[in-house]
């Protein structure tokens, strides 16, 4: 068990919230309305600064993400494979507190919903009614 074994039905419990693995890219992808909002992964020996870390890639505010990299510089990284002023990688075995992590994540899941047409929101948001 690890510090983090609620992630994926954290994520999957927000409204709407999909899930899915591409294979090609060894992710986990969760989305909302079609558009991705977390992805959780592993990258291997040739990413370097990324090798070997259980992530989570999350879409955030740019000036909020480089807060977050300046005060958790080895937990909180640019986006892996990702625009880097607009995503963030958390490091899920590092000291990131769980209610930092679950505020992100609703962030993230916030951003992109807020993208999504009226229609579709409205769609979503009558699942869980």
């Amino acid at each position: 068990m690890t510090a983090h074994d609620w992630l994926d039905a954290y994520l999957l419990g927000m409204p709407g919230a999909t899930t899915d693995y591409k294979v090609e890219w060894e992710w986990q992808r969760y989305q909302v309305g079609g558009k991705m909002f977390a992805a959780t992964m592993q990258p291997g020996p040739q990413h370097h600064e990324y090798a070997g870390r259980r992530l989570v890639s999350l879409k955030c505010d740019p000036a909020w993400a480089e807060q977050l990299r300046a005060e958790h510089p080895d937990d909180i990284l640019p986006g892996f494979y990702a625009d880097k002023r607009h995503w963030i990688s958390v490091d899920l075995d590092g000291d990131v507190p769980e209610e930092l992590l679950r505020e992100l994540c609703d962030h993230s899941y916030n951003l992109v919903f807020a993208k999504l047409t009226k229609k579709l929101q409205r769609e979503i948001a009558g699942e869980g009614a």
